[in-house]
């Protein structure tokens, strides 16, 4: 599989805080940040596919589908660092920052330094994150046969 950005496992802990996923049996609708866009996963035991621009066009896991990984704790992770990343528009951060992700994900980190929060345990955690995807044995695909 294509690994993704570091900079989606961000975006896909805002998707969490803000509870913008809805899981059904093998698929999920995922909101975007600025909530104008809806995403739709679709998933069997060995394959996934999702209409996110990063999962269809790139070939890797798009921000909506590590936050169904996430949320269906086929990547386990540490919730409690979840609440740093409530109301963010990565719309916003990644239009400003030119689709510079590294340099959006660098000035929310600075920000939340300077508010006293230990982002080196966040940064851990995403690089433990990371290294869980690259284990995972799902095959990125373009569309599922059972979705319609």
């Amino acid at each position: 599989m294509k690994m993704p950005p570091k900079a989606k496992i961000y975006e896909a802990f805002s998707a969490i805080a803000d509870e913008r996923i809805k899981i059904n049996k093998n698929s999920a609708i995922v909101k975007s940040s600025n909530y104008k866009k809806e995403y739709q996963i679709f998933w069997n035991d060995f394959e996934i596919s999702s209409n996110d621009n990063a999962t269809y066009w790139q070939g890797y896991p798009g921000y909506p589908v590590i936050a169904v990984w996430l949320e269906l704790s086929l990547i386990p992770y540490d919730k409690k660092i979840i609440k740093y990343f409530k109301n963010i528009n990565w719309h916003e951060i990644n239009e400003k920052n030119k689709r510079n992700y590294d340099k959006g994900i660098n000035d929310l980190l600075t920000n939340l330094m300077e508010s006293g929060v230990n982002i080196k345990e966040i940064k851990q955690e995403v690089d433990n994150i990371y290294l869980k995807i690259e284990t995972l044995q799902y095959k990125i695909i373009r569309k599922l046969s059972t979705q319609k």
